[in-house]
């Protein structure tokens, strides 16, 4: 893996969905973590709601006007690489033909499996779907509606990516980064014709060198996040109910006010709603440590990388990313997705713990993401990306 740097120019692209989540937050840190060593012009689209994103999600097949701002970006900066992370819904696929037809390497990066399925959370009725992965044309996602829960959105998505299979755009694209080996698999299995030798691995990152050690924490534990079905959050409540471990919940979501409740009637739950960005990290800090019982195959929760970067342990499902980045016993502990007695059973281990194991815990947890999600490792795994698709 080569650790020179050469000077690029490149143009990442990014649809921003109508709520602020991780993939938002990837593509700034990344783009302001490029512009350091390379000349990055960055081009950004806006998903809309209503009526003007049904017009959009109906256009993104062949969404004539984002190919021709792409292509108007292409030849003023001209630049060595484009790397596209979201173009659902308002740039569509289109975007790598047209870096294509002007001669320009492309990068995607897949944050989500929605080129494997329609869901792109691989998930119906809450619990792990994987009937699409290998399959032509994916009628029973359609049938289950797992799109939103519509029968005519999950077609429409659906055919948009079966159509751009069919006329070879998902095998032009010159390289894909998966941010897990799970995920890697997951895509280079499927049906979608995408060649394990396209797709690298390259984790998220945050930015953080250096530990604050807080020698005294409270005695709750933490979870933030969205507060929706997929997250585990009926998994965390019901280990909780008449428990006598406290619990801080931080987020917003659908089951806000399902947590709302469950908090005016259960003294040990503190639900503090949705936080800034620098009050997350400061609840990191106090924390025993960070609940994540969600019940899908994430593709890299930023929320552990967070803990892990204030030397915070996390407890999560043994399942997908979380079963990659939590070493049992070393830096957190994992129970079975979706059960609730796992859970607890995981709460307790946690609580019998000597203060030493405790401690010893947290410092592999910051070791963890010193050694693998730090800043500092991203240039090198870049230049090597780079290295690869640039001519």
């Amino acid at each position: 893996m080569s650790t020179e740097s050469v000077r690029k120019k490149i143009l990442i692209v990014h649809s921003h969905y109508l709520k602020r989540g991780g993939e938002d937050l990837v593509f700034e840190m990344e783009t302001e973590l490029l512009s350091k060593s390379h000349d990055v012009e960055v081009l950004t689209f806006n998903n809309k709601s209503g009526l003007k994103g049904g017009v959009q999600f109906l256009y993104s097949i062949w969404n004539i006007s984002a190919s021709n701002k792409i292509k108007k970006a292409v030849e003023k900066f001209n630049p060595d690489v484009v790397h596209i992370h979201n173009w659902h819904f308002s740039i569509g696929p289109i975007i790598f033909r047209t870096c294509k037809r002007n001669g320009v390497p492309t990068i995607h990066t897949l944050h989500n499996y929605r080129l494997a399925c329609p869901s792109a959370i691989l998930m119906y009725n809450d619990k792990i779907y994987l009937s699409s992965l290998n399959t032509n044309f994916p009628w029973n996602a359609i049938l289950k509606k797992v799109y939103r829960n519509s029968f005519l959105l999950t077609f429409w998505l659906a055919f948009i990516i079966w159509f751009h299979k069919k006329i070879g755009t998902w095998a032009a694209v010159n390289s894909y980064i998966a941010l897990t080996p799970f995920a890697k698999k997951i895509i280079s299995d499927s049906s979608i014709g995408i060649s394990a030798n396209q797709i690298f691995v390259k984790p998220n990152f945050i930015k953080k060198e250096t530990i604050q050690k807080k020698e005294i924490r409270d005695e709750h534990f933490l979870f933030v996040g969205r507060l929706s079905d997929e997250k585990g959050i009926h998994v965390l409540l019901n280990s909780f109910k008449e428990s006598d471990y406290k619990l801080k919940i931080a987020g917003y979501g659908p089951c806000e006010e399902l947590v709302n409740r469950f908090s005016q009637t259960n003294s040990n739950v503190d639900f503090v709603g949705s936080l800034e960005p620098h009050q997350v990290m400061d609840e990191m800090k106090k924390c025993q440590a960070l609940i994540f019982p969600s019940i899908w195959y994430e593709g890299m929760p930023m929320t552990i990388i967070e803990a892990f970067s204030e030397g915070t342990s996390v407890i999560a499902s043994n399942l997908g990313a979380m079963s990659i980045m939590i070493e049992d016993g070393k830096n957190g502990l994992l129970f079975k997705p979706g059960d609730s007695s796992s859970l607890r059973k995981q709460l307790k281990k946690w609580n019998d713990l000597s203060i030493h194991d405790k401690t010893e815990m947290r410092n592999q947890s910051f070791l963890s993401f010193d050694k693998k999600y730090s800043e500092s490792l991203q240039p090198i795994l870049f230049n090597n990306i780079f290295e690869k698709i640039i001519k």
